[in-house]
């Protein structure tokens, strides 16, 4: 189903130069364990096979009398190109980058029963969660980590034949936790950087079919971070998903984020319009165009008057909100909107529990929903005199803005909002978050060019950030389905965004 042979040898055709030496061995055959129930049970006979090839490989670096060795399952994908470089840099006998997932699941314990066996402990969040940084012993590290075959310790590990004394159940990665205990090698995980990512473990009774779509997940979020030039994929047939058309929305000078949101949805067999945002206009164009900012709107987080960015996202939005308007009202029934640099995940078969929310404020506009009767009625609100960014625009047409004095220049504010929770759409970067760059933030002002504008200029945060930063969770929506509001189906109308 993965093409994994396919993948490898080119990648092979690509860099086997750099090495000193390569050794290829593609097994097939069989496909499947006698005694498996399913592609993803694990029963002894494929804990036992994993755990020769591993010894094999272990073997054969000492055979070559490498320094190290690094062994990465083939679901991790590694993103910084200097994680060698770094984990040598630590001088340990044996250290694992930390990898991330969609979840807390990461590729280190740092409790252990006695049994072997996972143990929750107060120290894994800050560290998983980067508010502990630095490299820390831990019980067990997996999937991906690096051993110092020049320290003496390391001779004494060993994946196959099992430790004479190893009673528990077997498991790759038990086996070799107890190996290092035995040998008195400590166990490291590093998080001073960003390193790659790895997928969520699957239940026994889950197939192929939903592993290849938690894979798919994890690719995407690997392609934010310089994809290999070496390793090709091919897409999935693309489509638009059940809506009548998707449009994409990028700027012309940012090819970066264009490519890695093309490439996110070919993976993802998504089938987009590539829309050009509009971009640097003049104080005479905005003024032709009858451009006006909302009388005393100031922005939450700075204190400040509208930027241009703000205006150029704006009419970008509104620029598709147009051409939702169909000559029949048949044409186009719902249509998917998205602005570069976000992460579209399909949780359609690792999440099957959504819950409807009403959104509260505010919404970003990182994608969004909009069907022909929520189209009308942003463009019947006449906003382009009294502009706002368009994720306060939203909050008001939906009338859950708390700012009474922005919601009275719009007399219909009946616009039916959802949201689901989980989310499906992710930034890639948080606002303030390294690697945070904003094209809407850093600008200036509406109204005079000379006075330039930039994201937390002056240190100023807003609460809601501040408050995110310091629990770790960003709140979603103010009512569930599930609570006080009834449901949607209770409504009558269909939602319109």
């Amino acid at each position: 189903m993965d093409n994994s042979t396919t993948i490898l040898q080119e990648w092979l055709r690509g860099v086997q130069h750099l090495y000193h030496s390569v050794e290829w061995r593609p097994i097939e055959q069989p496909s499947s364990y006698a005694d498996e129930e399913g592609p993803k049970h694990w029963p002894n006979s494929r804990f036992t096979h994993v755990m020769k090839l591993k010894q094999a490989a272990l073997r054969a670096a000492r055979r070559l009398w490498a320094d190290y060795i690094l062994f990465v399952d083939s679901d991790n994908l590694l993103t910084n190109r200097q994680v060698l470089t770094e984990m040598m840099a630590e001088n340990l006998t044996l250290v694992a980058p930390m990898l991330e997932s969609k979840s807390l699941y990461s590729n280190f314990w740092c409790g252990i029963t006695p049994q072997g066996y996972y143990r929750r402990t107060p120290e894994y969040i800050p560290i998983r969660k980067w508010k502990r940084q630095g490299c820390f012993a831990v019980p067990m590290v997996h999937s991906t980590y690096l051993l110092d075959l020049r320290r003496r310790a390391s001779q004494s590990l060993a994946f196959y034949p099992l430790h004479p004394q190893y009673l528990y159940h077997l498991d790759d990665i038990m086996v070799f936790a107890f190996s290092a205990r035995q040998a008195g090698v400590q166990m490291y995980v590093c998080n001073k950087n960003h390193y790659g990512y790895l997928p969520l473990p699957l239940k026994q009774d889950q197939t192929l079919e939903e592993e290849k779509e938690s894979f798919t997940h994890t690719l995407t979020e690997s392609l934010s971070k310089h994809p290999s030039q070496y390793v090709h994929f091919a897409p999935e047939e693309p489509g638009k998903m059940g809506f009548d058309e998707i449009f994409l929305i990028n700027l012309k000078r940012r090819p970066d984020r264009r490519e890695r949101m093309l490439s996110s949805l070919a993976v993802l067999g998504i089938n987009a319009t590539l829309t050009e945002a509009v971009d640097a206009l003049n104080s005479s164009q905005l003024r032709a165009m009858g451009v006006d900012m909302l009388p005393g709107y100031k922005d939450p987080y700075s204190d400040r008057v509208l930027t241009r960015g703000e205006i150029g996202c704006f009419l970008s939005h509104y620029s598709i909100w147009n051409q939702v308007q169909p000559v029949s009202v048949n044409v186009v029934n719902k249509t998917y909107i998205s602005s570069a640099d976000v992460s579209v995940w399909r949780f359609r078969l690792l999440i099957t529990n959504f819950n409807l929310v009403h959104p509260g404020y505010s919404y970003w506009t990182l994608g969004y929903i909009l069907s022909l009767q929520g189209a009308k009625k942003l463009l019947q609100a006449k906003p382009l005199n009294k502009m706002l960014p368009v994720d306060e625009f939203l909050p008001v047409m939906f009338n859950k803005h708390p700012k009474d004095e922005y919601m009275q220049y719009f007399e219909e504010r009946d616009l039916k909002a959802f949201s689901v929770e989980p989310l499906l759409l992710f930034p890639i970067h948080y606002t303030g978050e390294p690697g945070y760059v904003s094209d809407t933030e850093t600008s200036t002002i509406w109204d005079d060019e000379a006075v330039e504008t930039d994201w937390d200029r002056d240190g100023v945060k807003h609460r809601r950030e501040q408050e995110a930063e310091e629990t770790g969770f960003r709140p979603v929506a103010l009512h569930s389905a599930r609570g006080d509001v009834p449901p949607v189906s209770a409504n009558g109308d269909r939602d319109e965004l």
